[in-house]
């Protein structure tokens, strides 16, 4: 299965670097001089890492045999991709690739099912999980710990604690046998 680490952006200066929009939380494994990427379309590659570094939080990436401003140019738009197994795992603690969590149950702590991981989308701020909730609707979870407490793959689960409101076909605490607030007579 092969999975996007970045997008080619604009290039930088005269001299073949091209700014990358990442989707990796790994650049400095995934860019090292050297590295062979493959690439959407097929035709632009593979690529071949010559140099990356980082100029003002944005990595810059120059490939062997392409020069020149216009070199690069031609590659704007193009997706890098590397091949992982499916028993391949990230190398850090705490990180999965979209087809692993593709397909697991989103639960609350309580048990209560919530819906279906329909997909892992990278943004540069936070990730977010798509669950296809119960009621069809397709629900944004930022995948943040405070949000998604737990991620067992092997036991096909997820564990979104959300806020209220976020999957409309929960009920609200009252409705739930919850607190029923101060409206008490006498209160």
């Amino acid at each position: 299965m092969e999975y996007v680490v970045a997008r080619i952006g604009r290039p930088h200066g005269v001299k073949g670097e091209v700014t990358v929009e990442l989707r990796t939380d790994s650049p400095d494994l995934r860019f090292v001089p050297g590295s062979v990427l493959r690439t959407d379309p097929a035709a632009a590659g593979p690529l071949t890492v010559a140099s990356a570094r980082f100029h003002q939080q944005t990595l810059l990436v120059s490939f062997e045999g392409v020069s020149g401003r216009e070199g690069v140019e031609a590659l704007r738009g193009t997706l890098l991709l590397v091949d992982v197994s499916d028993g391949a795992e990230p190398e850090e603690e705490d990180a999965w690739y979209p087809h692993q969590l593709q397909g697991l149950a989103a639960v609350t702590p309580g048990g209560v099912a919530l819906g279906t991981v329909k997909d892992l989308l990278t943004g540069l701020a936070q990730d977010l999980l798509v669950v296809t909730g119960t009621d069809g609707d397709e629900v944004l979870v930022p995948f943040v710990t405070a949000l998604v407490p737990e991620v067992d793959v092997r036991g096909g689960r997820v564990v979104v604690d959300p806020p209220l409101g976020l999957f409309v076909e929960l009920p609200a605490p009252e409705e739930a046998g919850g607190p029923a607030g101060d409206d008490e007579p006498g209160a």
